[in-house]
């Protein structure tokens, strides 16, 4: 037994996940690595169906189980076979109380038939001796009843009925002993078909074996194009953290590279625009001028001034005199400074290309993962040649192991054993061939006694004759009767050796049904088996004390029986992994830890990542000195939202001419008429396109917007490329100084996800192991297939065979006492009652 338990452990390789890999994997809390594939481990097909459908006498056997149930009710006495296995049956003179306490359904039915089978052949010689003495219906002499032929049809009727009843029993004997004998000739066909199963289970172990080791490549290979892609995978994690922090600081630097070319764009505008609206202002103000001077001119005429003239017209000289200052521009651009000074110190900044300058920190920055390339190339060679060291150790392991040796002793042990198997076919059959006959002789004692009652009931009927005296009966009716004590004979000379063979067969079948078959199919019976210290008092479990001295151990028959039946591999069922051990060929945790110590070197530098040069800087501070400060945006807007001259001339003139009309006719008023076509001309030729041509009208809104966007610009700029300066700093002394932290979580992160690899590898090897490599469902269904061939083909049948062969002994009494009383109204009688006219009439 050891030599195959060793050799089920040789052929079961384990591969021992490391504990400390593991504690220090769940400590990290990290998240899972990519799901690895494994494939499915080959397996062959199990052909053995451990499962039987009787058919139609399944009826039988249920029925037969239901009586035994009915006799027997206890519960399996657990505790009584334990402590009389214990005792090696000695304790049986203490405990027989309980045994029969167990057995007295069973002991009572022996006992009737027993007394049955001592009773009836000596019922049935005081019977005979009786007869001959012409007595118990001996006397060849019937007297006349008015009913009789109401008794007579009564009696064939019940001794019909139990002939019947009879004929059923032995039936279902018959049934049962043809059932027997087509079942034996299945087990050759489950034998071989187990023992295929176990070939199959001995040649399919290895290349089971040899999958689980070749799928080492499955991990190494991840492993691998991980290692040859630390660039993108640790690198490129190292540049998404970074990202978050660098990321803004550039982009504040590239927003103030934007608002260094729309400044210049602004005081480009303003430059542009402040020289096209001072162009048009400027001859406005001068027409204006000039016509406001001859309307002076014209009001110093004497109709103005003279105490003779008119008192209207000096008065309406002298209103129009009061409103000749508001004849003048609104808006005076050329009070404007320009920007000329800002607009060449911008064009002096923008020469330079901060946004090409920012750019190239963003590729000093995106450069992360080729820095850690370069810098981890070392460690990463390592690394792939330990992954190439375990991949040679896991392979060398089918080297130092002899398996095929062992396979081979198995493979012969499992032949030699079925060759012994099938010399024994031979043997069985003959058996079987005898047993069949003496089932069909004892079934043929009960139909050799149903030929007397059927021909016997059949040649009384046919040949009775109602007109007949009992004298005169005819020979047909006289042979019925005859054969009905006939039958009568064999009854007594056959039914207590039927009785004896079904009391024997009761006893027998009944108790394996209740003690072995029905215990196995409920699990009691393996309780029984793994009742603790029962097989040697020193062991707890025999299983384990026996394989690995070790009997504490939780390997039972019924968990070894339970795990075999739903085809899990061999290992978990037998906890294999209690005395192999693959630490020392496949040190997991050595190769593990080095590996980690081998990633832990990696040492990665980024002091070489520029953020923003020292021209991007400077280039920065000569921003904020550019004297955006310096223009007067108060004096711009304030011009930008005046009119275009500080009247509205359209109303000006009308007045103007209103005031004209209501002078006297002369070479005032006319000159005044034609200051007013003047002014109606200034406005229609100047005023207007000022207002509506989009030249001016785009030169007011560029010099507003852009005035508003240098305000907006020149607040606080100072302040603004400092806060810019010191964000791109922290993010350089983040890189420079403060990255260690960052590249060490991101290195254990990296470095859990390579040992995941392994680890998930492992964990598929255990799980394969304990569930697909060498599942062991032929085992289980052996022990199956020996309980279907016991119980489902022997005892079943055997069973219905005494229950139908009983049922037809047990009715072989009435049919006697039928037989019998019937078989005077068939036979012709030696006398009969005579009765006399005269004393019949008297009467």
């Amino acid at each position: 037994m050891l030599e195959i338990g060793t050799l089920l452990l040789l052929l079961l390789p384990v591969f021992p996940v490391s504990g400390e890999l593991q504690q220090e994997t769940e400590q990290r809390r990290l998240p899972p690595p990519g799901k690895l594939d494994f494939g499915y481990v080959p397996a062959g097909v199990y052909e053995t169906l451990a499962h039987y459908e009787p058919g139609p006498i399944g009826i039988l056997f249920h029925l037969v189980q239901t009586f035994l149930r009915a006799v027997q009710p206890n519960a399996f006495p657990h505790d009584l076979i334990v402590k009389l296995a214990k005792d090696k049956f000695g304790a049986i003179q203490t405990e027989y109380q309980k045994a029969i306490y167990y057995e007295i359904g069973f002991l009572v039915c022996a006992a009737v038939g027993l007394l049955f089978a001592i009773l009836m052949p000596l019922v049935g010689l005081f019977f005979c001796m009786c007869r001959c003495c012409d007595n118990c219906g001996g006397e060849m002499h019937q007297r006349q009843r008015k009913n009789a032929d109401c008794r007579r049809g009564l009696l064939g009727t019940l001794l019909f009925s139990t002939s019947l009843v009879i004929t059923i029993g032995v039936l279902c004997s018959y049934a049962s002993n043809q059932n027997l004998s087509s079942q034996v000739k299945n087990i050759r066909r489950l034998v071989n078909s187990n023992m295929r199963d176990l070939h199959t289970f001995a040649n399919d172990t290895p290349m089971q074996i040899d999958y689980l080791i070749s799928q080492y490549a499955t991990a190494k290979n991840k492993v691998i194009y991980d290692l040859n892609n630390i660039g993108p995978l640790l690198g490129g994690r190292i540049h998404q953290e970074l990202h978050k922090e660098v990321h803004p600081a550039l982009d504040q630097v590239l927003n103030m590279a934007g608002a260094m070319r729309e400044t210049r764009e602004a005081l480009e505008n303003v430059s542009v625009s402040l020289v096209v609206l001072q162009e048009g202002t400027g001859k406005l103000s001068s027409d204006l001028s000039r016509v406001r001077s001859s309307i002076n001119r014209t009001l110093s005429h004497p109709d103005c001034h003279d105490e003779e003239s008119d008192a209207t017209t000096v008065q309406l000289c002298s209103s129009i005199r009061q409103s000749l200052p508001q004849l003048q521009i609104g808006a005076n651009f050329t009070r404007l400074p320009n920007v000329n000074s800002q607009l060449e110190r911008i064009n002096e900044v923008v020469k330079t290309d901060l946004s090409a300058v920012v750019q190239r920190g963003f590729s000093s920055l995106n450069d992360t993962p080729h820095m850690v390339i370069e810098q981890t190339r070392s460690v990463v060679d390592s690394v792939q040649s330990l992954v190439d060291g375990i991949g040679n150790n896991i392979s060398s392991f089918s080297k130092v192991f002899p398996v095929q040796s062992f396979l081979s002793n198995y493979t012969i042990f499992i032949s030699h054993a079925h060759a012994k198997i099938e010399d024994y076919y031979p043997e069985i059959d003959k058996i079987d061939f005898y047993r069949w006959i003496g089932c069909i002789a004892l079934c043929c004692m009960v139909v050799l006694v149903l030929a007397f009652n059927y021909l016997g009931l059949l040649c009384g009927t046919l040949g009775y004759d109602k007109h007949a005296s009992p004298t005169t009966r005819g020979c047909i009716s006289n042979t019925g009767g005859t054969m009905l004590m006939a039958g009568v004979g064999f009854s007594f000379i056959f039914s207590w050796v039927l009785m004896g063979v079904v009391t024997i067969l009761f006893l027998a079948g009944g108790n394996m049904e209740k003690l072995v078959c029905e215990p196995f199919h409920n699990k009691e019976l393996f309780k029984v088996v793994d009742t603790p210290y029962l097989i040697n008092p020193e062991w707890k479990n025999f299983i384990p004390g026996y394989l690995y001295n070790d009997s504490e151990l939780e390997l039972t028959v019924e968990s070894l029986y339970s795990t075999c039946k739903q085809n899990r591999g061999i290992y978990s069922a037998m906890h294999l992994d209690k005395i192999f051990n693959m630490s020392s060929y496949l040190n997991t945790t050595v190769f593990t830890k080095d590996v980690v110590d081998k990633l832990e070197r990696v040492k990665i530098d980024l002091r070489g990542i520029i953020l923003l040069e020292a021209e991007g800087k400077q280039n920065l501070r000569d921003f904020s000195e550019v004297g955006l400060s310096e223009i007067n945006y108060a004096d711009y807007l304030e011009e930008v939202n005046k009119g275009v001259t500080e009247v509205d001339l359209l109303s000006f003139t009308r007045e103007l001419e209103s005031q004209a009309d209501l002078m006297p006719r002369g070479p005032l008023q006319t000159a005044l008429k034609n200051h007013v076509g003047t002014l109606q001309q200034i406005h229609r030729q100047q005023v207007l396109p000022m207002e509506q041509t989009m030249k001016y009208v785009r030169a007011r809104s560029a010099l507003n917007q852009s005035i508003r966007f240098l305000e907006r610009t020149a607040s606080d700029l100072s302040n603004k490329v400092i806060a810019v300066l010191d964000a791109v700093e922290a993010a350089q002394y983040l890189i420079s100084q403060n990255v260690t932290l960052l590249i060490n979580q991101e290195t254990r992160k990296y470095t859990a996800t390579i040992i995941g690899y392994f680890h998930q590898y492992i964990e598929w090897v255990k799980a394969s192991l304990a569930m697909e490599v060498a599942p062991c469902k032929p085992f289980s269904n052996i022990l199956d297939t020996a309980e279907i061939m016991s119980c489902s083909f022997l005892v079943d049948s055997m069973n219905v065979f005494w229950m139908g062969l009983g049922c037809s002994t047990l009715f072989l009494l009435p049919s006697v006492i039928f037989a019998v009383k019937l078989a005077k109204y068939y036979r012709r009688m030696d006398t009969e009652d005579v009765y006399d006219d005269a004393l019949e009439n008297w009467n």
